[in-house]
């Protein structure tokens, strides 16, 4: 299966995923009364959409450039990952209020037996789709599935909460009759809700960096200065260096110095195999390289990045 197959796989495992546990926490929220697994319904209900928008995201994102669109389809993985944050953050703020309005009346909760078993199975489903999408995402360098994986991670510290929770409660209510610990209930699903607005920040800030066109990594970026020096003598120097980072999807631009006297046909052999094999290294990167000559006027922009000798630089300027 190729990289897109993986993706639209395990994106439909999410949410195939997310529509069963939404299903099974709703029945038993109902059963036992409990707003914490109520809640965990609606933030279910809120993956599912966010699963669903990843899904489209990773389809749309594999389409190539057109006319409409000539960088390609990449930054829609980056809209669908802050559109997921923004879900998050409603299905918090929704968690917060029903707790709050729990806590002002209390009532007790039944059969939270069945309400452990249930957060002990959404824990364990969590778990495993999360490591499957965080795998597959960090594969394909996908943003979409990465803001997917993390609505499945926080889930299982979630439901693992809620599950705990519960379990006090149930033991109370045997070991300690009379006591009353139905304020627990919706104090968990407070704690759940704070977990999901510290996922959404993360989220937030990871999907706008690169609609804003922030740089690639600065390690990538140390890849590319230090394997464009290992081409002296070929190349005289670079600067210019511009990058940004759209989902996948790379694009480098710089200029590239050479000898003034250097036949067409030669520079472009070099541009290509700069070109080819940057994108080996990033994958499908969009390269774009200024040939210009060296005519020895060292401006302060191509000094930066000149890998010529004084005495070279010297040389050329006494033609």
């Amino acid at each position: 299966m190729d990289a897109q197959g993986k993706k639209r796989a395990v994106a439909l495992l999410s949410v195939a995923s997310n529509a069963a546990l939404i299903l099974v926490k709703i029945v038993v929220g109902l059963l036992m009364g409990s707003v914490a697994v109520l809640s965990e319904a609606i933030h279910s209900g809120f993956d599912l959409v966010a699963a669903l928008i990843a899904y489209i995201a990773v389809r749309t994102s594999s389409k190539p450039a057109d006319k409409e669109h000539p960088y390609g389809h990449a930054k829609v993985e980056n809209l669908s990952g802050a559109i997921e944050a923004i879900l998050i953050f409603v299905a918090a703020g929704w968690i917060i209020y029903e707790a709050i309005r729990k806590l002002i009346t209390p009532k007790p909760l039944e059969t939270i037996g069945l309400g452990v078993a249930v957060m002990a199975v959404s824990t364990a489903a969590n778990i495993i789709v999360s490591s499957m999408l965080f795998k597959v995402g960090r594969e394909t360098q996908s943003v979409a599935l990465e803001a997917d994986a993390w609505h499945h991670r926080t889930d299982v510290y979630t439901s693992a909460g809620v599950m705990a929770g519960l379990a006090v409660l149930w033991a109370g209510e045997r070991l300690l009759p009379g006591t009353k610990l139905a304020w627990i209930d919706p104090v968990i699903a407070i704690g759940v809700a704070l977990l999901i607005l510290h996922a959404a920040w993360k989220l937030t800030v990871d999907s706008v960096r690169d609609l804003m066109d922030q740089s690639m990594p600065e390690d990538e970026q140390t890849w590319i200065r230090t394997y464009l020096k290992s081409l002296y003598p070929d190349v005289s120097g670079f600067h210019r260096l511009l990058t940004r980072k759209a989902g996948p999807k790379r694009f480098v631009e710089f200029h590239l110095i050479v000898e003034a006297d250097m036949h067409v046909e030669d520079s472009h052999r070099i541009t290509d195999r700069i070109s080819d094999t940057m994108k080996e290294r990033f994958g499908d990167a969009h390269v774009t390289v200024h040939v210009e000559p060296c005519d020895g006027s060292c401006k302060a922009v191509c000094l930066e990045g000149c890998l010529l000798s004084e005495a070279e630089r010297k040389k050329i300027r006494e033609r």
